[in-house]
């Protein structure tokens, strides 16, 4: 009976702390129970330690509900300890956790998301206009673009594109109707960006940089009126070409560091002394810098003489500078791997811009990052997302066909398991990649500006996008390593590192960004025990930190108990979400949301300040974090599209897949953990049967690959939105010769089981021949299959040239780089 009587003393405490029931609450219900236990009398009498027990309980939750006694006794004694252990924090780091809102992550790092709460999220949809633009437009320009002749023979976009862009006003996506811009919304936006990147990455980066940071968007939050009034109209018509230049020769990821200054001071403008600022930089890889005619340029500003008050390091600052201004300088060209848009330094010394260059004017001096990490909180979920699952669609779309298109041994290479395993992994990526781009459009479009989200959007499509793209080539084998105007990975392939380098760096991303400013930006209570502890030493900021910690440790007790409890009851302590196949996903999420709140909490907690210097443990972290987001957008993906019963194989891949990654990241953190033993009793709590999840089986692979090797819905759901040529080009000889060879699967299967023979490239006119006399196919069926076996043909078929082919290559613009090295021209002119 002392068991029984203590099972009912934990479970009771157990069920509170599961159901976060109130403190007041809790000591409502442990009172009740005491009286009832004390006044009836039950089957077996109740033990008086048990009473005694409940009472104290009931006694101790009183105290701890009272704040004025538990500050007095414990909040006031550790907020003085917690300013001390607290680490100093710079201006750039605070500004950039004050960037942008808390969204869909706040959810995960509670423990308890609310999932009710993401499926009444509005579905992703785009404006009548925004898809006659996609359909008009964008179709057309698509059309006029040819890969490899901007690529390895211009270098460059040709002279039409630019006018149709212009004439079109592809530049002002982000500019208001208003001002003359086109004012899509980001889910618009990032429509249009990826289908051009589907046809061409040169043309999609030209159109997305003046439509995420840069100009136009500062412009457009932060611009003075006037600013706005000569600009936006310009920058909209095409008439001005804007370039951002943040990234310098000594300050590349620690881009608040930049050396790049402006000296507040006086100065001849216009015939007229004003005041100003002689700023000097030196920037590079500023994409559209070779032809922007407006530079817009981050710099910090200094006023040694006192001519805007006391304070010399007024800090970073954004300015609008046309480029023809003296002493503005655009250097050379960069060359980005595998892409050809503009891309180049900029330098300037001691150039003189009056005050009304500033952006949003003298009154915005300081207010430069700020800004940036505001504009970035929204923006890196746009266009580089965009990118990364445009190329996961064309890996799909191309890659599935191929695999159904190219034989050997007799039967399409996509039936063999070992291709079928990369091709799971390119369907199951792509719809997991496209379902979290869809979430996090959504969410900008509502209002948001989620920079946790955007960080994971940027660094996890982009990933994808690597990892889509090394499976299908692959599978393609020796098709995909041969250039020329027939390989259609070739370009998508070696401009990988660009998406992945750009807006932050992909290993500064995971490692430092989405989890080391994400746990505190969206951890409930520590950015409030941070600001409590920061802010001034008054009444208030002791009432702020003592309802932080306290619920804080509420929340933390919560967590453990949610964790175990979902864990050793297989996640049936949860309720069921939807009823439908994905219900056990979305328990199985909340499990793992308990677990990460949970682990997450304890290192930090355990290691305080230190924590920001182990990136190896932030990385898994963000690993952990990433997958939930990931695995809540397939979900909510699954029920936008009204539950195609089609997609589950798809689906189970995805989120299968994102809970072994969750469950790994976290024992990787376990097993790491900062403290010996602490780790292993953690693990037992939040893995109290060990591991949990397997990859997807193979059999769920199978049926994926063989999705994407049909003419299925599914498959179109996941391409859905790239271009689909129906020209005479590589990308619309692979679609002509994927349809014909389907139609023909009947005739050739009738060929194999009458003749004993396959069909192959090899032998498909006399074996055709031969089944026509023998009355095993008809005529049609017999053209059919030469033409699917043809068009086949021009698919596997690879490029060569000539001996001395060099187009492309311009010498003279190489040669002062080789100059570097090799002092004899003769030597240099015979390599």
């Amino acid at each position: 009976m002392t068991i029984v009587f203590l099972a009912i003393i934990v479970l009771t405490l157990m069920v509170l702390s599961y159901n976060r029931v109130p403190l007041l609450v809790c000591v409502g219900i442990l009172a009740a129970i005491t009286v009832i236990l004390t006044e009836q009398r039950l089957v077996w009498p109740t033990p008086s330690w048990f009473r005694w027990t409940y009472g104290i309980l009931t006694v101790t939750l009183l105290g701890f509900g009272i704040k004025p006694l538990r500050r007095l006794l414990i909040s006031n004694r550790l907020l003085g300890l917690y300013r001390k252990l607290l680490p100093k924090m710079s201006d750039t780091e605070r500004e950039a956790l004050d960037a942008g809102t808390v969204w869909w992550e706040g959810e995960i790092f509670s423990g308890r998301p609310r999932w009710r709460r993401l499926l009444k999220v509005p579905r992703p949809s785009l404006s009548e206009r925004e898809q006659a633009f996609l359909d008009g437009p964008v179709e057309n320009l698509c059309r006029m673009l040819n890969d490899w002749e901007i690529c390895d023979h211009y270098r460059k976009l040709p002279k039409p594109i630019w006018d149709f862009l212009k004439e079109h006003r592809f530049f002002s996506m982000i500019i208001p109707e208003a001002y003359g811009g086109l004012g899509f919304s980001a889910q618009g936006n990032s429509a249009v960006v990826m289908k051009l990147a589907s046809r061409n990455l040169t043309t999609a980066v030209t159109v997305m940089v003046p439509n995420s940071l840069g100009p136009g968007e500062l412009l457009l939050h932060y611009g003075t009126d006037e600013q706005k009034e000569y600009y936006l109209p310009r920058l909209a018509r095409g008439q001005e070409v804007p370039c951002f230049a943040l990234t310098g020769v000594s300050a590349g990821s620690d881009a608040a560091g930049m050396p790049d200054e402006g000296i507040v001071t006086m100065g001849e403008f216009e015939g007229r002394e004003v005041l100003g600022l002689r700023v000097s930089w030196n920037k590079r890889y500023i994409t559209l810098a070779p032809v922007a005619t407006v530079l817009g340029l981050a710099f910090r500003v200094k006023d040694p003489d006192g001519l805007l008050g006391d304070q010399e390091d007024l800090g970073i600052t954004c300015a609008l500078i046309p480029t023809d201004t003296p002493g503005v300088e655009i250097g050379n060209r960069h060359l980005p791997i595998g892409a050809a848009f503009q891309n180049g330094p900029t330098r300037g010394k001691d150039v003189f811009i009056p005050m009304e260059w500033v952006i949003g004017g003298q009154a915005r001096i300081g207010q430069g990052w700020r800004m940036l990490m505001q504009c970035l909180a929204a923006g890196r979920a746009i266009s580089l997302p965009a990118l990364g699952t445009s190329g996961g669609k064309m890996s799909a779309l191309l890659t599935g066909a191929y695999a159904r298109i190219r034989k050997q041994f007799g039967i399409p290479i996509g039936y063999f398991e070992g291709v079928q395993e990369p091709l799971a992994r390119i369907g199951g990526r792509t719809y997991r990649m496209d379902a979290a781009r869809m979430l996090g459009l959504v969410a900008l479009d509502l209002g948001e500006k989620p920079s946790v989200i955007s960080a994971i959007l940027k660094y996890q499509l982009t990933e994808g996008n690597r990892q889509t793209l090394n499976d299908a080539m692959d599978v393609h084998g020796g098709k995909g390593i041969i250039q020329g105007p027939n390989n259609y990975l070739a370009h998508a392939y070696t401009a990988l590192p660009v998406s992945i380098t750009v807006e932050g760096a992909n290993i500064l991303t995971r490692s430092l960004i989405i989890f080391g400013q994400g746990a505190i930006r969206a951890h409930p209570w520590l950015l409030k025990e941070m600001q409590a502890a920061q802010g001034p030493a008054n009444t208030q900021a002791r009432r702020d930190f003592d309802n932080a910690l306290f619920s804080h440790v509420g929340w933390t007790i919560s967590n453990a108990v949610r964790a175990f409890l979902l864990g050793v009851t297989l996640c049936r302590a949860t309720r069921t979400v939807v009823r439908a196949p994905t219900s056990r996903y979305f328990r199985q999420l909340t499990r793992m949301s308990a677990a990460f709140a949970l682990v997450a909490d304890a290192v930090l907690l355990t290691l305080g300040g230190k924590f920001k210097f182990k990136e190896t443990l932030s990385g898994r972290f963000a690993d952990a974090l990433i997958h939930l987001y990931l695995a809540s957008a397939v979900l909510k993906r699954w029920e936008d599209d009204e539950r195609p019963e089609e997609d589950l194989p798809v689906v189970a891949w995805a989120v299968e897949d994102s809970l072994h990654t969750i469950q790994e990241s976290l024992l990787g953190v376990l097993q790491n953990f900062p403290v010996p033993g602490l780790g292993g009793l953690l693990h037992l709590i939040v893995f109290p049967f060990g591991r949990s999840y397997r990859r997807p089986s193979d059999a769920t692979a199978q049926r994926v690959a063989r999705l994407l090797m049909e003419e299925s819905d599914t498959r179109e759901r996941i391409t859905r939105g790239v271009y689909l040529s129906d020209a005479d080009d590589a990308a619309g000889r692979v679609a002509d010769a994927f349809h014909l060879v389907l139609a023909s699967t009947e005739a050739e299967q009738a060929i194999r089981n009458a003749l004993g023979e396959s069909v192959s490239l090899d032998n498909y006119e006399q074996l055709v021949k031969r089944a026509v006399e023998a009355g095993v196919i008809n005529e049609e069926q017999a053209t059919t299959v030469r033409m699917a076996q043809e068009a086949s043909l021009k698919v596997v078929s690879v490029d060569d040239f000539p001996k001395t082919h060099i187009e492309g290559f311009d010498l003279p613009a190489f040669r002062p780089a080789i100059r570097s090295s090799r002092k004899d021209d003769a030597k240099v002119e015979a390599s």
